[in-house]
């Protein structure tokens, strides 16, 4: 995986994580990197979430804006 990877392709890796701890498939010296690899995901989908709801929230503003002088 990239170090910036679109929204969908971090979703996939930390949810592969996530299946990993809950089943036991990590051992505690790969733990530490799997957590800190799992919260950059996260930060990573979080940043992409608000930047994508700003521009659905601009983008409806300007719609509503045009509404009022058709």
């Amino acid at each position: 995986m990239t170090d910036n990877p679109q929204y969908t392709e971090a979703f996939e890796e930390l949810q592969q994580i996530v299946s990993q701890i809950e089943e036991g498939e990590i051992t505690i010296d790969e733990l530490s990197e799997k957590v800190k690899r799992a919260a950059a995901l996260i930060r990573i989908c979080k940043a992409k979430l608000t930047a994508t709801e700003e521009d659905v929230s601009e983008i409806l503003k300007e719609l509503e804006g045009k509404g009022d002088t058709v």
